[in-house]
């Protein structure tokens, strides 16, 4: 079903936006930096909370990804462009709802979560929360059109719109950080202004009926219960699961800021380099769902594996070269950040242990679960991420700190959940019960 070309077509622009759309978080913390470390703690106990709800659109996202990829592959497309106008309207609606609960519940949300923090750190968490949480409905619109894009095979769209919310974004904060001098607010409104240049390129895009699936009259809203339904039944768990993740690793972040302003900025730094080192597996994982859920709506299982194992081949070897690039070149990188020689060199051994990690136990326990998703065993994956999650995540996280391990403990408690994932999902593609599982 997919030509090497075709395949080549859908991923490498996807390494690319997955690669842009990590250095926005990043291009906030290293430009925010020189304002101080509690600017960048602040900055990044933020973050912290707006993953958990992007992961929350992601999934939402996915589940229309799924449903559209099938109806695509089954030849089905009046009900693919049915389920991608269903899906612009839930997530539009959700994430709304989401944003004006954070703008009314601000500082409460700050405090419940991360506890008692210095307050010049919560100040500066408090504009940048506001500003960046009034960007997520059109954070979210998005998300759902390039998982459309991604579902027709079309990664390019999505990666040009990236690539221009970057540019408005770094440009943004160059000229309020560093020429108005508004600091973490500077931050945070390049960010809203960058997504909402990114969600209205998007709409434009996804109304074109040249497209194989479109959005048709827009704004004439038609409710197709059933079709959400079928959206929902993927998404849910997965927004679930991946709700569940982030929240865990809230509960992990509260952990750290337990450690010292010194230890979340070092934590911070750690997170936004770590993170460019699975890019390339992000977007394999991205680009599974197309693959795998056309691959089953046509009811050709044999592909489905065929191109599993395919990519995640692929996955373990760009992975294991940008690994071992992260290995060798941790104590420059974490340099650009200016932190003091203690969080420095705490960081540079977190990025060398995850190097390892992430290049031999990450692949199956963050690429395999897709396929099973895309499939419509989105269940499975979500109790078995949810367990590994509040069992060895968050458990090892508080025994390993209790036995004086300090910030490296949370990691290691990750890894751990990593390796218990791994093995499950291997064991749950090789079974093959997920081949038995129907979305359409």
């Amino acid at each position: 079903m997919f030509t090497k070309k075709a395949l080549q077509r859908l991923i490498l622009p996807l390494v690319v936006e997955q690669l842009l759309a990590v250095t926005i978080g990043m291009a906030d913390t290293v430009m925010v930096s020189g304002v101080g470390e509690a600017a960048i703690s602040g900055v990044s106990l933020v973050d912290s909370i707006n993953i958990l709800l992007i992961q929350i659109f992601s999934a939402l996202a996915t589940g229309g990804a799924v449903v559209v990829s099938q109806y695509i592959g089954s030849g089905n497309q009046k009900n693919a462009c049915a389920a991608a106008k269903q899906l612009l309207y839930s997530i539009t609606i959700l994430s709304a709802g989401i944003m004006a609960f954070c703008l009314i519940f601000c500082d409460p949300i700050l405090r419940l979560i991360f506890g008692n923090i210095d307050q010049d750190v919560l100040d500066y968490a408090n504009i940048y929360f506001l500003l960046t949480a009034s960007s997520y409905p059109f954070l979210a619109i998005y998300n759902a059109g390039a998982a459309l894009y991604r579902s027709m095979g079309n990664s390019k769209v999505s990666m040009f719109t990236s690539l221009i919310m970057n540019i408005v974004n770094i440009g943004g904060n160059a000229i309020l950080i560093y020429g108005c001098g508004w600091g973490t607010a500077g931050a945070g409104t390049a960010t809203l202004v960058s997504r909402i240049v990114a969600a209205y390129i998007m709409l434009v895009l996804i109304c074109r009926k040249n497209n194989l699936v479109y959005v048709d009259r827009l704004f004439h809203p038609e409710f197709d219960l059933s079709m959400v339904k079928r959206i929902f039944s993927i998404g849910a768990p997965n927004g679930l699961e991946n709700g569940m993740f982030q929240i865990g690793k809230l509960i992990v972040q509260r952990l750290v800021t337990t450690f010292g302003t010194s230890a979340i900025a070092a934590n911070a730094v750690a997170g936004s380099i770590s993170s460019a080192a699975n890019v390339p597996g992000n977007a394999i994982s991205l680009g599974l769902i197309t693959i795998v859920g056309q691959c089953v709506g046509a009811k050709d299982y044999d592909q489905s594996v065929y191109y599993t194992r395919r990519m995640i081949g692929l996955s373990y070897l760009s992975m294991g070269i940008l690994n071992i690039l992260l290995f060798f070149s941790a104590g420059p990188l974490v340099g650009l950040f200016r932190l003091d020689s203690a969080a420095a060199a705490s960081c540079v051994e977190i990025l060398q242990v995850f190097a390892f990690c992430s290049a031999t136990i990450w692949v199956p326990s963050f690429v395999l679960p897709n396929t099973l998703r895309a499939a419509g065993d989105a269940r499975f994956t979500m109790l078995t991420s949810a367990f590994s999650m509040w069992v060895f995540r968050i458990g090892f996280s508080y025994i390993l700190a209790g036995a004086g391990f300090g910030l490296i403990s949370v990691w290691y408690a990750m890894f751990i959940d990593w390796l218990f994932r791994s093995f499950i999902f291997i064991i749950r593609f090789r079974g093959g019960k997920w081949k038995t599982k129907r979305v359409i």
